[in-house]
């Protein structure tokens, strides 16, 4: 697998780092996604919100409308993956 940090995806998360507010933010998403990949990540966050609690994946499912294999995708990543959703969970407490 190549390898996913490189010049563009950096790029991007700096311009992310230096949005301001929520509003600009919202603006942002709004113009460089599509409102179904906005919604994907929003569904996604949920999803990791709600393993994170220890609900079921099949109530996940039914209450995200994701597919469980997507919700076993994300439970993997918030073991096994580079630690984002860990310190993201870790701030709700």
């Amino acid at each position: 697998m190549q390898n996913w940090r490189n010049k563009k995806i950096n790029e991007l998360a700096n311009v992310i780092l230096s949005i301001k507010n929520k509003a600009t933010l919202l603006n942002f998403l709004r113009d460089i996604a599509t409102i179904e990949e906005i919604e994907s990540l929003a569904g996604r966050w949920e999803a990791a919100k709600l393993i994170h609690k220890g609900v079921s994946y099949r109530d996940i499912a039914q209450k995200t409308g994701l597919s469980t294999t997507t919700i076993t995708r994300i439970a993997y990543w918030i073991k096994h993956g580079e630690g984002g959703y860990r310190e993201m969970l870790k701030n709700l407490i």
